[in-house]
C-alpha cells in the first residue's frame, strides 16, 4: 500500500499532464483514423509502431508527417478538409482500442487526495480531449482540460503550461512524454517528468527532462524529490 503523501509538499501544488502517450495509449485509435483518412488519397497505411513517433503536435502535423513519410506533401488547400475528416472518424469511436496506461487512475487519485490540483495540457483539440477523458471517467480528477483552443499558444509555448497550471500554486510540474512537453515546461520554468513508454520522435532519455520514469506510479516520489531540492 503506497504511503500517504506529504501534504506540505502537495497541498498547494499544481501538476499538468499531457494526454496522448502519457495518460492514455491512444495510438491504436489514432492510427485507425489516420489510415482511414489518408488511404483514399493513395497513401499506404501507417503501422501503429510508426505512428507513435508522429503524435504530439496536433492533427494537422500528424497528417503532414504521414504524407512526408511517404514522399508526399499535404497542400495547404487540402489540409483543412483532411483534418476535419480525420477528426470526424476519430471522434466517432474515440476509445475503441485505447487504454489507460498502468497505474494512471490510482496515481491521479493519490495526488488528488494529497491536495494537488491536476490539469491536462494537450495539443489534442479540447473537445476531443473532453470526450476521451470522460469516456475513461477521469474528468473529476482535473480542474482544467486545456487543448490548444483554450490557450493563447500551444506546446511547446509556455502559455499552454501556464493556462493549465492556473494560479495560486506554490509548486508546479509538467508530466509528459515528448519534446513539446519538455520544451513547454522549460519555457515556463517548471520541472518536467517524461514517461519512457510514450510517443516521442527522439529517445525519451534524450529530451532533457528533470526525471525519466518508466511507471506512472513513480510520479509522486519523483515530484517530492524534485520539489525538496
Amino acid at each position: 500500500m503506497p504511503q500517504p503523501l506529504d501534504t506540505d509538499l502537495f497541498a498547494r501544488a499544481s501538476i499538468a499532464f499531457d494526454l496522448d502517450g502519457t495518460l492514455i495509449d491512444t495510438a491504436p485509435d489514432l492510427v485507425r483514423a489516420l489510415n482511414a483518412t489518408i488511404e483514399p488519397d493513395g497513401l499506404s497505411s501507417v503501422p501503429v509502431h510508426e505512428l507513435r513517433a508522429l503524435v504530439g503536435r496536433g492533427a494537422q502535423a500528424l497528417l503532414e508527417r504521414a504524407y512526408a513519410q511517404q514522399g508526399r506533401t499535404l497542400s495547404p488547400e487540402a489540409a483543412p478538409e483532411l483534418v476535419a475528416r480525420f477528426i470526424e472518424i476519430y471522434q466517432a469511436d474515440i476509445a475503441a482500442d485505447s487504454r489507460l496506461f498502468p497505474n494512471v487512475e490510482a496515481t491521479l487519485a493519490r495526488l488528488q487526495r494529497a491536495g494537488a490540483t491536476l490539469s491536462v495540457c494537450t495539443n489534442k483539440p479540447s473537445g476531443l480531449s473532453d470526450l476521451l477523458i470522460g469516456t475513461f471517467k477521469l474528468t473529476d480528477y482535473f480542474a482544467r482540460i486545456v487543448g490548444p483552443d483554450r490557450t493563447t499558444a500551444k506546446k511547446p509555448a509556455a502559455d499552454h503550461v501556464f493556462t493549465a497550471l492556473g494560479s495560486g500554486y506554490s509548486r508546479a510540474a509538467m508530466v509528459g512524454d515528448s519534446a513539446p512537453d519538455v520544451g513547454a515546461a522549460q519555457a515556463a520554468g517548471v520541472p518536467c517528468i517524461v514517461m519512457s513508454y510514450g510517443y516521442s520522435e527522439a529517445p525519451a532519455g534524450s529530451l532533457g527532462a528533470d526525471r525519466l520514469l518508466h511507471d506512472f506510479s513513480d510520479i509522486p516520489g519523483a515530484l517530492a524529490e524534485i520539489w525538496r531540492t
